[in-house]
C-alpha cells in the first residue's frame, strides 16, 4: 500500500485528475476503447452524482477536471470508472472470472493509484481547462483540438453535447485562452445552478 498520499476532500474545490495507463501503454490507443472508457464516464457521473467539467482521453492516460460527487468521492469515483473499464476490456471475450488468455494482451489496465490535484481558483481553473483541450496537440494528435473527438473542447467551443454531459454551470461567462488568443467560449448549461449541483 501506497503511504505519504494525501486526498484533500469535502471542500467544494474542483480536482483536476489524471491517470496513466499500466507501464504508459496506449491501452487507450484505439477509439472503440476510447469511446468505451466516456460511455463508462457518463454512467458514474449519474450514478454518483458529479459534474464534470471538462475532459480528454488520450492513448495512453486521462485528464478530468471534476466537482465532488454527492455519492461518494473522487477516490471512488475514480475506483468505479477504472474497474468497471478494466473488467470490460480484460473479460470482453472471456467469462468474469476468465480473462483473455491472448498473450500479446495486457494483464493489468491501469497504474494504481491517481494524480489528483485540487483546484479552488478561477485562475487554476482556467488553466487546467486550457491544458486538457490542448493535450491533443501538445502530443501531436491533431493539429487543433477541434479535431480530437475524446475531448469536451467542442462542447465548450460549439455546443455540442458529447458522450459526457458537461455541465460546469457557473463557467458561462469564463473567458478561455487558446493558442494565444483569448476568446469567449460558449457555455454547454444554460443553468446559473451552482457548479456543486448538478443538472442530471
Amino acid at each position: 500500500m501506497t503511504t505519504g498520499l494525501i486526498r484533500y476532500y469535502g471542500s467544494n474545490d474542483l480536482h483536476f485528475i489524471t491517470c496513466s495507463c499500466y507501464q504508459r501503454k496506449p491501452l487507450l490507443g484505439s477509439a472503440q476503447r476510447r469511446d468505451l472508457f466516456l460511455r463508462i464516464l457518463e454512467e458514474t457521473r449519474k450514478t454518483h452524482r458529479f459534474v464534470v467539467c471538462a475532459y480528454v482521453v488520450m492513448p495512453e492516460h486521462f485528464h478530468l477536471l471534476v466537482t465532488e460527487p454527492q455519492i461518494g468521492d473522487p477516490s471512488k469515483v475514480m475506483q468505479v470508472v477504472k474497474q468497471r473499464f478494466a473488467q470490460s476490456v480484460l473479460y470482453a471475450e472471456g467469462t468474469k472470472t476468465t480473462p483473455l488468455r491472448n498473450p500479446s494482451h495486457p494483464r493489468h489496465i491501469w497504474q494504481t493509484r491517481f494524480y489528483d490535484y485540487n483546484v479552488w481558483t478561477e485562475k487554476k481553473r482556467i488553466e487546467k481547462v486550457r491544458y486538457i483541450h490542448r493535450n491533443p496537440v501538445e502530443r501531436g494528435l491533431v493539429s487543433s483540438p477541434e479535431e480530437w473527438q475524446w475531448s469536451s473542447f467542442r462542447c465548450y467551443k460549439f455546443g455540442e453535447a458529447g458522450a459526457v454531459r458537461v455541465n460546469d454551470t457557473d463557467l458561462m461567462k469564463m473567458r478561455v485562452t487558446s493558442f494565444g488568443n483569448e476568446s469567449t467560449l460558449a457555455h454547454p448549461s444554460q443553468s446559473a445552478r451552482g457548479v456543486g449541483h448538478p443538472r442530471l
